[in-house]
């Protein structure tokens, strides 16, 4: 094992300054009437380490990695208009390609639905807005996996 120092990011490599505007597009309505306040992109988890740790260690529990990564679900804020009770009726558990825009112009497309619609409380003096919760499950309804797409921006 050697001590590996630190790289420089790659001299191109631009690190994101600002999340505005960063945006969710649903394929079969890509015009749906919710306005994203809030964005948080899914994240990746490989999952809990696998304990190797036998009757033959001698000082240390050890553990290995998994095989496998999932794309994890995401929410996002959003205001929206009172048609969405009937455009989010028709895309919740609906196969779709999801493609969340990043503020660089960057998208990340996989496929996914749409698992929750969760108004937040309406007060007076505040605009209405509610949760709205995302699945990846990156495979085609013939349960085919397909792994997202991410396209960076020229420069990015």
């Amino acid at each position: 094992m050697a001590v590996t120092e630190r790289g420089d990011p790659h001299a191109a490599d631009i690190p994101l300054f600002d999340g505005h505007s960063s945006t969710i597009t649903l394929a079969l309505n890509d015009d749906i009437a919710f306005y994203e306040k809030t964005v948080t992109p899914p994240g990746m988890e490989g999952g809990d380490p696998i304990d190797t740790t036998t009757m033959h260690n001698t000082t240390w529990r050890t553990k290995a990695p998994r095989s496998l990564v999932e794309l994890e679900p995401f929410t996002i804020t959003a205001a929206y208009d009172p048609i969405l009770y009937t455009e989010i009726l028709a895309a919740i558990n609906r196969r779709d390609t999801i493609t969340v825009t990043l503020s660089d112009g960057t998208t990340i497309d996989f496929l996914g639905y749409v698992q929750n619609f969760k108004p937040n409380e309406c007060q007076e003096g505040e605009m209405p807005d509610a949760a709205i919760t995302f699945v990846p499950t990156l495979q085609t309804a013939a349960g085919i996996e397909t792994a997202p797409n991410v396209t960076e921006v020229s420069g990015t």
